[in-house]
């Protein structure tokens, strides 16, 4: 696997949600890596925040807000540079929006990501699902459903 960067960067868009985070299975495998957070390329005068955004509105139909990037790598899996981008959910439900790159999407519980992703996350994507987790482990996000505003 490459380490050089390949293509556009990527931002993925981290969505927490009472104690559960977003994550989506991609139709085709990039690499290893089939479960993953929605996002995408980076478009031209585009900012990682704009398109986490854009990205997880037409993969999932999921209005997010961008409030902070969590760090940025390149992938380990897919030789890509990813920016981390911390949103919250705004509106709508999570649902599959572009079966042609998504096959599944669904919330998944902190305890249960290692499932998903067995070779671990991104330290600070870690670190920021930790400390959520601390502040408010068994109390639901604003009362709501995960992906309802």
């Amino acid at each position: 696997m490459s380490t050089e960067q390949e293509g556009r960067p990527v931002a993925a868009a981290v969505v927490v949600d009472a104690g559960r985070v977003l994550m989506i299975r991609r139709r085709v495998r990039e690499g290893r890596l089939l479960w993953a957070f929605p996002g995408g390329e980076v478009e031209p005068g585009e900012t990682p925040e704009q398109a986490a955004v854009r990205e997880t509105r037409e993969e999932v139909a999921l209005e997010v807000a961008a409030f902070r990037v969590l760090g940025a790598r390149v992938h380990p899996l897919t030789g890509r540079h990813v920016t981390y981008v911390a949103c919250e959910s705004v509106s709508g439900t999570a649902r599959v929006a572009a079966p042609d790159e998504v096959s599944a999407c669904a919330w998944i519980a902190f305890g249960r990501i290692a499932h998903h992703v067995p070779y671990g996350l991104f330290g600070p994507v870690q670190d920021y699902l930790d400390q959520d987790q601390a502040a408010a482990p068994d109390v639901p996000h604003r009362d709501r459903p995960p992906g309802r505003a």
